[in-house]
């Protein structure tokens, strides 16, 4: 299995299936994912495209703290992708 499908399962796992994340940063995980998805598309442009996606609310308040982990765990991996 290759790292993006890992940070796929590890987002699904911990950030999109978890109902104490509030519903905005379960949709951007669930739009990283879907970014991270799409045929045809070179890895870093993948890479890119989640990234900026989950940038944006990797600082939100009502983030809980072991799920600011898992989006910045998923960050520092999706920045080594090239």
């Amino acid at each position: 299995m290759n790292r993006i499908q890992n940070l796929i399962d590890y987002m699904q796992n911990y950030v999109v299936s978890d109902t104490m994340v509030p519903r905005n940063i379960r949709k951007a995980a669930s739009d990283a994912i879907t970014e991270l998805q799409k045929k045809g598309v070179e890895d870093k442009v993948k890479a890119y495209s989640a990234i900026e996606l989950l940038d944006e609310i990797s600082n939100d308040p009502n983030m809980p703290m072991h799920t600011r982990t898992v989006i910045w765990e998923v960050l520092s991996e999706l920045e080594k992708i090239e």
